[in-house]
């Protein structure tokens, strides 16, 4: 059997080609040597155009990173950081994993070998998966809160019954009255935290007849103060889905978005298909990217990984339930709301599965 040719260049290069880290090598000033695919795609730049450009030209990040790099290449230092966000020219931020090699090869000059790893996906992953556990564990927790407080508001409320049959002076009935009334209201609050009860009667619709009734009932209360933009993909296809509960769902965000404006400025409806696309852990075929976002004074960092749980309100007047009674709704469908604020644009994005059939990822498949 002839032996796997390792030092053929034209294999190696298929092999590095084929990898799905991005590898680069570097010279003493930094600048780029070679470039595979993985990081032409990461870096949005051709070999070509790479190929001896100084990499402080290609990304923006911290002077310590340049200066760490260069210390590998003098001292034969490797390093690895984690987790290291980069943005380049074109705008485009992310998130990587990397390590840095000094290549020495006598007779030659010495090379700087850099492996990275985008991880934004795993991030995001991530952060899924902890929205939907923190979703349950709210739901679990409400659910045994109400026990708790709905069976002894209940014997308030009967026995406020009977003693109003006792009173004497029917004036004092205005006190039974307000106990009565307010055992209710706490009830009825209970009932709204706990969400939605009922399941899904799901049938085939257009996504975008669902965002155009919200857009109507959005457009009478909002007024002539905020523009309404439809930025829609017309070649989506039916989704199965409850019309009723999305319309609910989208309305509550799209009321937040509204009250965020003060009556003045721009709410979009984005809706975009996603092809083989993981929400939590489970991967889908399709999925439908609808976003709602608005240009308002941004939602604040003390808030932003909170505003599911109930009774989280940025508002002194609001109830904080809107966007929980929202989230679960999405969840009763498989899919998932998240949100992303900065001043001058808040995303709130809902992820809906179009395909029935889906499968688990596994181990590093995440």
């Amino acid at each position: 059997m002839t032996p796997f040719p390792i030092a053929d260049k034209s294999i190696l290069d298929v092999i590095i080609d084929n990898i799905s880290s991005s590898v680069l090598t570097l010279n003493e000033n930094l600048e780029i040597l070679y470039i595979n695919a993985a990081g032409e795609m990461l870096l949005d730049i051709s070999s070509k155009r790479a190929v001896g450009e100084s990499l402080r030209h290609i990304i923006k990040v911290d002077d310590s990173f340049f200066s760490r790099l260069e210390d590998t290449y003098k001292n034969n230092h490797p390093f690895s950081e984690h987790e290291l966000s980069i943005c380049l020219f074109s705008g485009r931020e992310f998130t990587i994993d990397y390590s840095a090699t000094s290549i020495i090869q006598p007779g030659q000059p010495n090379q700087l070998l850099i492996e990275i790893t985008s991880i934004d996906r795993h991030l995001r992953i991530a952060h899924e998966e902890n929205l939907l556990s923190q979703h349950q564990a709210t739901r679990s927790l409400i659910r045994g809160l109400a026990h708790e407080i709905k069976n002894p508001l209940g014997g308030l409320r009967g026995a406020a019954q009977l003693l109003e049959n006792e009173l004497p002076d029917p004036e004092l009935k205005e006190y039974t009255d307000i106990i009565i009334g307010e055992a209710d209201r706490l009830r009825n609050l209970v009932d709204r935290m706990l969400g939605p009860n009922n399941l899904p009667q799901p049938k085939l619709i257009n996504i975008h007849e669902v965002t155009e009734r919200v857009r109507q009932l959005a457009q009478v209360e909002a007024g002539q103060g905020i523009n309404f933009i439809r930025d829609y993909d017309p070649s989506l296809p039916l989704l199965m889905a409850d019309p009723d509960q999305l319309i609910q769902a989208i309305l509550n965000i799209t009321r937040n978005a509204i009250l965020a404006l003060e009556n003045k400025g721009n709410i979009t409806f984005k809706t975009r298909p996603q092809r083989h696309y993981t929400i939590g852990s489970t991967v889908h075929r399709l999925v439908i990217k609808l976003q709602i976002i608005d240009d308002g004074p941004g939602i604040p960092e003390d808030l932003i990984e909170n505003i599911f749980y109930p009774m989280i309100s940025g508002r002194a007047d609001g109830s904080g339930i809107g966007l929980s009674i929202s989230q679960g709704l999405v969840n009763q469908h498989k899919g998932l709301i998240e949100c992303e604020s900065e001043p001058g644009k808040t995303i709130f994005t809902i992820l809906l599965p179009l395909d029935n059939s889906s499968e688990e990822i596994q181990g590093d498949n995440k």
